[in-house]
C-alpha cells in the first residue's frame, strides 16, 4: 500500500486557495448589496460663499444681485518697465566681436555681438543697450556707449 501523494504543504495550499476564493465572492457579494449609489441629492455638492464644498443647498435669503457690467475680467496691470537698460561692458573681444554687459540695477550679465552695437566699445564704458531673446538666452541689442 502506497502513501497519498497530498502532504501537509498541500493542504494548507489547497486551504489557502478555498478561502481566498470565499473572501473574494464575500466581497463581491457585499459591493452588490451596496451598489446603490444612493439618491440624486445625497450625490449634489453644493458651494458656499467662501468658496468651500458643501452638501447643504444655500440659503436663498441671503441671494445678492448682481449686475454683469459691475464683474471686471482682465489681467493683472503689469508694471510697464523701461526696455531700455543701463549697463557697464565688462568684457569685449574685438577680434573676435562678441563681449558682455552687466546690467547696473540686476548685475545680470549679457551676451552682446558686434552687430548688435550702434558705437564702437570697449571695456568698463557705460552703456544703454536692450534685451532680445537669443538661441542661448537674453542678448543684448542697440547698444550705445553713454557719456
Amino acid at each position: 500500500m502506497g502513501r497519498s501523494q497530498e502532504t501537509f504543504g498541500k493542504k494548507e495550499k489547497e486551504k489557502k486557495r478555498l478561502k481566498k476564493r470565499q473572501d473574494k465572492l464575500k466581497r463581491k457579494e457585499d459591493r452588490k448589496s451596496n451598489a446603490g449609489g444612493g439618491d440624486l441629492d445625497s450625490m449634489i455638492a453644493y458651494v458656499d460663499e467662501n468658496g468651500m464644498i458643501t452638501d447643504t443647498p444655500p440659503d436663498l435669503t441671503k441671494k445678492k444681485e448682481i449686475k454683469a457690467e459691475n464683474i471686471k475680467i482682465s489681467v493683472s496691470k503689469k508694471e510697464e518697465e523701461d526696455p531700455v537698460k543701463k549697463g557697464k561692458v565688462v568684457f569685449f573681444n574685438d577680434d573676435k566681436g562678441y563681449g558682455f554687459i552687466m546690467d547696473l540695477e540686476t548685475t545680470e550679465k549679457y551676451f552682446v555681438h558686434i552687430n548688435g552695437l550702434i558705437d564702437k566699445v570697449k571695456e568698463n564704458d557705460q552703456v544703454t543697450f536692450e534685451l532680445e531673446k537669443g538661441l542661448k538666452g537674453m542678448n543684448a541689442v542697440r547698444v550705445q556707449k553713454t557719456t
